[in-house]
C-alpha cells in the first residue's frame, strides 16, 4: 500500500511504511548519485511517518515525556540511485533488543529490486531526565514484522551496539586517529529534541573525506553509533584514520572517524566507511 506522508493515519495501521518519489537534484552529489545524508534523510522522515500512523508519533510520545532518539544505524547501498530516478522508500519496525527498538529500511528501484538496505536501533528516552526507557510498553503496540528481516548477510554484524562499537573502536586504535575538521551546532544542525540531527553527522562525516571517494564509489556499507547528543553552540572536533582491506576479496578504502566534543572531551560518534570503487560489473562488497 502506498502511503501518505501529508497524512500517515488516513489508511489505517500499516505494517510496512513506504513511499515512491523521484531522486531530486538536491539529494545527489557531482557524480549524479544519492549521495549519504540523502539516504539518511530519506529513512528519518519514513520513520517519522511511520511513527504517525502506528501511534507512537511525537504528539503521543511528546505528551508522556518521552521521545525516540537514534543510536545506532547500518547502511548497505548496493548501488546509488541516480538524478531522476524513482524509488520506493519502505520502513518497519521489527522488535527490540534490550533497551533497543529496532526499525529496518531499503530503498527499492522501479523493478522493486532493493538497492539499499538498512538497520536501525532507537532508545525512547525521558526527555526531561536524558536517560532511557525500556521500550515494551511501545512495542506491544506497533507489528513485529516476522519474517521481514530482508538483509544481505553482510548486515548481520551491527547485531548490537557492545560488537560494532568495539570494531569501531578496534579500527581507530590501529590507525591513529587524526583530526581533520571542527564544527560548531548552529541553528540548522539542531533538531526539534534540541540537539543535533542525525542526519547532520552524516553530512559531516561526507565534509571530512576527499570529496572524489564519495563520488567515485560503487558500493557503500555505513555504520553510526550515536554515543552522546551534541547541543547548540557546543563544538566538535572529528577525527579520521584510513586502512586499506582486501579481506573480502574486492579491494576497498576504511575509513574510521570519531568526534569529540571539546568542551568536554566526550566522545560523541564513532563511525566507520567502507568504499568500493564503482566499475561496470559491481563486485562483491569488501
Amino acid at each position: 500500500m502506498m502511503c501518505n506522508p501529508a497524512n500517515p493515519k488516513a489508511n489505517g495501521v500499516i505494517d510496512i511504511w513506504q513511499e515512491t518519489l523521484p531522486v531530486r537534484f538536491g539529494a545527489i552529489d557531482r557524480s549524479d548519485k544519492l549521495t549519504l545524508g540523502a539516504m539518511f534523510q530519506f529513512f528519518q522522515e519514513a520513520a517519522i511517518s511511520h511513527a504517525e500512523n502506528l501511534g507512537v508519533g511525537r504528539e503521543e510520545m511528546t505528551r508522556t515525556g518521552q521521545a525516540w532518539i537514534l543510536s545506532r544505524m547500518s547502511v548497505l547501498a548496493e548501488r546509488r540511485p541516480e538524478y531522476c530516478e524513482t524509488i520506493t522508500v519502505r520502513s518497519w519496525p521489527k522488535g527490540s533488543e534490550k533497551l533497543f527498538a529496532i526499525r529496518n529500511y531499503d530503498i527499492r528501484d522501479k523493478e522493486n529490486i532493493p538497492v539499499v538496505s538498512a538497520r536501525s536501533a532507537w532508545l525512547i528516552v525521558d526527555m526531561e531526565k536524558r536517560r532511557p526507557l525500556r521500550p515494551q510498553s511501545v512495542i506491544d503496540m506497533i507489528p513485529l514484522n516476522e519474517g521481514q528481516d530482508i538483509f544481505l548477510p553482510e548486515m548481520q554484524d551491527a547485531e548490537s551496539k557492545e560488537q560494532k562499537t568495539q570494531s569501531l573502536t578496534s579500527l581507530a586504535e590501529r590507525n591513529n586517529l587524526q583530526k581533520v575538521m571542527e564544527r560548531k551546532a548552529l541553528y540548522t544542525d539542531i533538531d526539534y529534541n534540541g540537539h543535533v540531527n542525525n542526519v547532520r553527522y552524516i553530512q559531516w562525516i561526507e565534509d571530512a573525506l576527499e570529496p572524489h571517494l564519495l563520488e567515485n564509489a560503487g558500493k557503500i556499507r555505513f555504520d553510526i553509533n550515536y554515543l552522546n547528543e551534541i547541543l547548540a553552540g557546543e563544538s566538535v572536533e572529528i577525527l579520521s584514520a584510513s586502512v586499506e582491506d582486501n579481506s573480502g576479496g574486492a579491494p576497498c578504502k576504511v575509513y574510521a572517524f570519531e568526534g569529540r566534543k571539546i568542551e568536554t572531551g566526550q566522545t560523541a560518534f564513532r563511525a566507520e566507511i567502507r568504499l568500493s570503487p564503482r566499475v561496470a560489473n559491481e563486485a562483491k562488497m569488501c
